[in-house]
């Protein structure tokens, strides 16, 4: 009885220590889900503030926000499609550790941008802007090839798999074309077999064939047979005789006096006299 409580105890501590175990996963998965919505969704407020800034009369601020703008896309639009690239091939790892270290210098930059928006000191921070631009610029350039080198990989995969490929079908195409000797080699099987020599007359089956075909022939001779006898009654009866192998004698019948001929050197009859 101990047992059995003991070991109910243990089942107890495992489902409850699993129900926790799963509650923690859900809960960090949908903070997770939440942070992520939130950051996509400060990054789109963002990106529209800059756009809208970027557009607006010229001067330092509009300046900044174009650097920024030009920066945070490049940055973002090079991040995605390494990420893509490199779950399907090993060798964008590498290109992938190149860009985070890339993108240290990408956020320190646009920190730099974000602080100078806020700076009082116009005149200051006009001084800067070609130092400020051109570090985008190099920054925008890196990624930029990064980004592109990683997609004319992809291309070229797609189009070495899409060359084997068409080769593979057109090998398939043409060996689907050839049905002339293969049907010419099944005709062969399909052939009559040649009548033994003095018989040409008489149909020779191959084995295997249909009963109900034969069945049909000789229905149809049998008609006929009956047919012919049936016009021919004595013919067909003395034919009948004739094959079984016997032979019917023919009646005796007397001759004819009057169609006697006589000779002049016979002896006429006596006549029979009576007593």
């Amino acid at each position: 009885m101990a047992e059995a409580i003991a070991i109910l105890a243990l089942l107890f501590v495992v489902f409850v220590a699993l129900g926790v175990f799963v509650t923690v996963k859900a809960v960090k998965a949908a903070k997770r889900g939440v942070d992520r919505t939130i950051t996509q969704a400060r990054r789109t407020v963002e990106d529209t503030t800059l756009r809208a800034k970027s557009y607006g009369p010229g001067g330092v601020k509009a300046e900044l926000a174009q650097l920024r703008l030009s920066l945070r896309t490049s940055m973002r639009a090079t991040q995605d499609a390494l990420e893509a690239g490199a779950a399907q091939d090993a060798s964008l790892k590498e290109s992938l550790d190149l860009f985070r270290r890339l993108s240290a210098h990408g956020h320190e930059l646009d920190a730099d941008l974000k602080r100078l928006e806020r700076d009082p000191d116009r005149g200051g921070v006009a001084a800067q802007l070609d130092d400020l631009r051109e570090r985008t610029e190099r920054i925008v350039h890196s990624a930029e090839s990064l980004r592109w080198a990683a997609r004319d990989r992809a291309q070229k995969f797609a189009d070495d798999d899409l060359a084997s490929l068409s080769a593979q079908i057109d090998v398939e195409a043409g060996a689907l074309r050839h049905w002339a000797g293969g049907e010419r080699d099944g005709l062969d099987d399909l052939s009559w077999p040649e009548a033994a020599p003095g018989s040409a007359s008489e149909q020779v089956w191959p084995e295997g064939a249909d009963a109900g075909a034969a069945a049909h022939v000789g229905a149809g001779a049998g008609a006929d047979a009956g047919a012919k006898a049936a016009q021919r009654p004595a013919e067909q009866a003395d034919g009948g005789r004739e094959a079984s192998g016997t032979e019917t004698p023919k009646a005796i019948t007397a001759r004819d006096p009057r169609q006697q001929t006589t000779y002049s050197w016979q002896k006429s009859a006596r006549p029979e006299t009576t007593n």
